[in-house]
């Protein structure tokens, strides 16, 4: 603490703010407490709600023309309604099918938009990490199109990652057409995203937490709300059109055992094991391309000649396949044909989505994961037989944890589980067993099925989500309360004289200046101090340019940063809410020092002792 009177120093306790520091009062960065909704969140949310409505008639436009194109491919018939390649009686001529649409797809991405390989959630989410939120509007019709024909003519997707990813698409658009920020485009595109899967499913909750799990990267009020009123306003159209009944239809379940539940959980386990499996087994498939030596163009007809022949061996794995999973979670097949479904389900959509076809990967994962899953309750059946193991609720587990392990959206997949059956007793088994396929995912596999591809592109995609430990603390927690002050009609050189002297305070890099009255003046660096173009005559109330930025002592430190990056500065005075007084300084080094305490927390005990003893930037 410095001992220099004539310098003017206080220590910051009752030094008062002159009515002439009005407008640095104005620039403290938070706003008086009062609502965390304004109007700017209100309109997003109604431009949400629009989206929500326009992309649930986009999800059934998509259904008719995916429809309209397996009518086409495999019947000859030219009708809108609800089609199956199951029938078709086209002998080997099927093998051709999927090749020519892999090849209309091929001249799709080539000529029309590249983007449109791939499921879409991945290209999605590096849109809005590194393109802020922009998709190229060709995009919401290029989309769609290249799904009905790859899915049209045979491929094993379903319509719901095409859906979502046109969807964001829409909501991109909304807003680089309006006047908005790129966090209230991620916000539109999330809400765009969210509606396109409520409106495939009717499951608007796992659609909301989707787009947080996966798109959003927050929880904030500003994007939830809109996401979820755009997924509830598609949910609503879906069922004007479909009705209320349960997407995938399976019979009541029994509240399950002590015993069956450990055992669900085994089976969740197994499903995390086999999706870190699929995970990989899909991009060694996409690299084995890479290596082809003719032009990508011409992948999806590779893609699709494999479609064609596992297809004409076993025709359930051609189209969308949702009603698969229906059999397979009643119990419908054998276990001859659940296993078959299995194994020629997984190698036709690895390959055909490796080829970089239009495709998604819900559906397939999930009519994998039910099958696997059910295989396993029968086995576990058979050799725990007083454990009351269903293999109906084994195979609902296996359907949500392959998905929960291949994306990590946990949470997600369980309410999706319990949203598309209807069924409130399996929710349990769905929490443990999705519980643990993540546990295992995150233990052998770094990257996802949804973001390994744009991870290998050098994209960061955030996985943890926790609150800002910057928004937690407040200024006055942490700001310099014994200051160092100069006065406005001291000169230049004497200060210089006194910073030459090391006298104690001298070191600091800013000074709050005070005029004779004792009122806040401005705010000095030790660089203005030193410049050698500055004459040693001029007094210090004439360096200032500016009234000083300032910040309120009851605001966070996340606000107080915010504020120095705004106006470039290093560091704020601090001036108290209730008397006006200025009471202290902080400054980057400050905001750094907070993080100590940060690391401390997530440290074993080992490395807390040595963070205790690290030395703050005060102590120095």
């Amino acid at each position: 603490m410095s001992h220099e009177p004539n310098l003017g120093k206080r220590r910051g306790t009752g030094i008062p703010v002159a009515p002439s520091i009005s407008d640095a009062l104005k620039t403290v960065p938070a706003p008086p407490p009062g609502p965390i909704i304004d109007r700017r969140v209100v309109r997003i949310t109604l431009l949400a709600l629009l989206i929500g409505v326009v992309a649930a008639l986009i999800a059934q436009i998509l259904m008719r023309l995916i429809w309209f194109v397996t009518g086409l491919a495999f019947h000859g018939t030219f009708s809108f309604d609800h089609q199956t390649p199951l029938d078709h009686r086209l002998g080997l001529w099927v093998l051709l099918v999927p090749v020519v649409g892999g090849v209309i797809v091929g001249f799709m991405a080539r000529y029309g938009s590249r983007a449109i390989r791939g499921h879409g959630i991945p290209e999605a989410m590096e849109q809005i990490i590194v393109n802020e939120s922009r998709i190229p509007a060709r995009m919401t019709f290029l989309k769609p199109l290249s799904a009905a024909v790859a899915i049209g003519t045979g491929g094993p997707f379903g319509a719901e990652g095409p859906i979502i990813a046109t969807g964001g698409a829409l909501g991109s658009l909304v807003g680089q057409l309006l006047r908005t920020t790129a966090m209230e485009r991620k916000t539109l595109l999330a809400a765009g995203a969210a509606a396109g899967m409520s409106a495939t499913f009717g499951a608007p909750v796992s659609a909301v937490l989707l787009a947080i799990e996966l798109l959003l990267f927050e929880y904030r009020a500003r994007s939830i709300i809109p996401v979820a009123l755009a997924s509830a306003a598609a949910a609503g159209i879906r069922l004007s059109f479909d009705g209320a009944g349960a997407v995938f239809a399976m019979p009541d379940l029994h509240q399950p055992t002590g015993a069956a539940l450990s055992l669900y959980i085994l089976v969740g386990a197994v499903l995390g094991l086999v999706s870190v499996l699929v995970t990989r087994a899909v991009y060694a498939v996409e690299d084995a391309f890479e290596r082809l030596p003719i032009h990508w163009m011409w992948w999806p007809a590779l893609g699709g000649l494999a479609v064609g022949l596992v297809g004409y061996f076993y025709p359930r794995t051609l189209g969308v396949g949702y009603s698969n999973i229906s059999d397979i979670l009643s119990g419908n097949l054998a276990i001859a044909a659940i296993a078959s479904l299995a194994v020629w389900k997984f190698v036709s959509w690895a390959v055909s989505l490796g080829s970089g076809t239009s495709g998604g990967t819900l559906a397939p994962l999930f009519t994998i994961g039910g099958a696997l899953g059910g295989l396993l309750g029968l086995l576990l059946e058979s050799i725990f037989p007083g454990a009351g193991v269903d293999p109906r609720i084994a195979a609902l587990v296996g359907m949500a944890a392959i998905f929960a392990g291949a994306s990590r959206a946990m949470l997600a997949s369980v309410v999706f589980a319990f949203e598309t059956t209807l069924q409130p007793l399996g929710l349990l088994p769905l929490l443990g067993g999705c519980a643990a396929s993540y546990l295992i995912s995150s233990m052998l596999m770094r990257h996802t099925i949804m973001t390994e591809k744009i991870a290998r592109r050098g994209v960061r995609v955030p996985s943890d989500y926790e609150a800002d430990f910057l928004d937690r603390l407040f200024v006055r927690d942490i700001a310099l309360k014994e200051l160092v002050t100069l006065r406005a009609s001291q000169t230049v050189g004497e200060v210089r004289q006194w910073i030459a002297s090391h006298a104690p305070g001298s070191t600091h890099q800013g000074f709050p200046v005070l005029d004779d009255a004792g009122i806040l003046h401005s705010v000095v660096t030790r660089r203005n101090l030193l410049d050698p173009s500055t004459p040693p005559e001029r007094p210090l109330g004439e360096l200032a340019k500016r009234f000083p930025v300032v910040v309120y002592d009851d605001r966070t430190l996340r606000d107080a940063a915010d504020h120095m990056v705004r106006h470039g500065i290093g560091r704020l005075p601090v001036i108290e809410q209730q008397t006006g007084k200025l009471v202290g300084i902080i400054t980057r080094g400050d905001l750094l020092g907070a993080h100590r305490q940060r690391l401390a927390h997530d440290s074993d005990p080992q490395r807390h002792i040595s963070l205790r003893g690290f030395a703050s930037p005060r102590s120095k």
